[in-house]
């Protein structure tokens, strides 16, 4: 007995037969809340009539004459019109429109469609993304999200350094990388894409030799192109993860949160390296006014800067950014120890600033008023 569609037949160890029909991409694609081999979510029943439903059976030429226009309509459509709606949809619909003809499966594997790829969505293995890498992702990637398992009760590796390595060598291309929920201590991390401007990691464990590469000196940076570096709750950040960072790479955009290892030492011996630095948040970190006086002595150049969610910030700590000519953006929200005058004092040295956010700084409407009477340019 032959199998059916999208199942495989399976010899000894369990490696699928020569000729074996293999599952299609939409299938190895799940939800991230739907386990392994659980049944899909069925699907609402739609009125007849509605596309994507089976019309009601019927005799003769009635059928096909009613549903004539809807298939003329699609048909008649070009290509152009027919990839804009092929980008609105998911990633799993987008691969199931390859199955309706051939027209649509070539227009699925148009490189307009593959230049953001967001899996974050669903549950990835490494063996589904290493049919992505073979089969869609080429040069003409630029953005990719994936979500990891290190959140979930059944944790598995999807990342190699095989599978990172093969994806910077078919896509040269590849500038933002986005990484959630992903155990990474096992990765070095030599094989990063080099190609890489932007790095996003999220709820992720790295390794204490991670930022720094295992090359000698006399080689090449790991990520030579890297301007732009947002870490969100990833408990192993360190201020030695810091050092290497900004040592290594000309970074213009810093975005450290819920990272409670960074301390005032880890901003004094990385501020020298941040002196281009355009945007600094720092929310949810172990930093006092000390920090501050680092940062308004080396980072001139900074336009942007927030320092949230912090309890040791002072009046005396908030006088250091004075130095910092070029800021037209200052939050400090949820820092409960500054006052209005300390606040006005500062901000009208500051001859760019146009935007300020005082949310949640318990300050009274008096106070506020003080401010903004105090700041007219400014936007609260």
């Amino acid at each position: 007995m032959l199998p059916a569609r999208g199942e495989e037949t399976l010899g000894r160890g369990g490696r699928p037969r020569p000729g074996a029909a293999r599952p299609d991409t939409h299938q190895l694609l799940r939800p991230a809340g739907t386990a392994e081999g659980a049944d899909p979510e069925p699907e609402m029943p739609r009125p007849p009539g509605e596309v994507g439903q089976r019309p009601p059976p019927a005799h003769g030429l009635t059928r096909n004459r009613k549903f004539l226009p809807m298939m003329a309509g699609l048909g008649s459509l070009p290509d152009s019109l027919l990839l804009e709606v092929l980008s609105l949809l998911p990633l799993r619909d987008r691969l199931r429109g390859a199955r309706v003809c051939r027209r649509w499966r070539r227009l699925v594997q148009d490189k307009a469609l593959w230049r953001h790829v967001d899996l974050t969505p669903y549950k990835i293995s490494s063996r589904i993304l290493w049919h992505l890498v073979r089969q869609h992702l080429h040069s003409s990637l630029r953005m990719l999200k994936v979500r990891g398992a290190l959140c979930s009760m059944r944790k598995h590796e999807f990342l190699s350094p095989a599978l990172l390595q093969a994806l910077g060598k078919r896509c040269p291309n590849l500038h933002h990388l986005c990484l959630a929920e992903a155990d990474l201590r096992l990765l070095p991390y030599d094989c990063i894409p080099s190609s890489l401007k932007t790095m996003e990691l999220s709820q992720c464990e790295i390794p204490a030799v991670w930022f720094q590469g295992s090359a000698p000196s006399e080689t090449p940076r790991v990520l030579p192109q890297l301007q732009h570096f947002i870490i969100h709750n990833v408990p192993a950040f360190s201020n030695q993860h810091l050092l290497n960072i900004s040592s290594h790479t000309s970074l213009r955009t810093l975005r450290l949160s819920g990272t409670y290892r960074l301390t005032d030492a880890g901003i004094q011996r990385a501020a020298p390296h941040l002196e281009d630095l355009d945007c600094l948040v720092l929310r949810q970190c172990a930093i006092t006014d000390a920090a501050v006086h680092y940062i308004g002595h080396h980072m001139k150049r900074l336009r942007s800067l927030e320092i949230s969610n912090t309890c040791s910030l002072t009046d005396a700590g908030l006088a250091c950014l004075a130095a910092l000519k070029c800021l037209e953006t200052l939050c400090l929200e949820f820092c409960c120890k500054l006052s209005p005058d300390a606040i006005v004092a500062v901000c009208q040295t500051l001859p760019k600033l146009r935007n300020l956010r005082l949310d949640g700084t318990d300050l009274e409407d008096q106070a506020i008023c003080k401010i903004q009477a105090g700041l007219p340019n400014c936007s609260f």
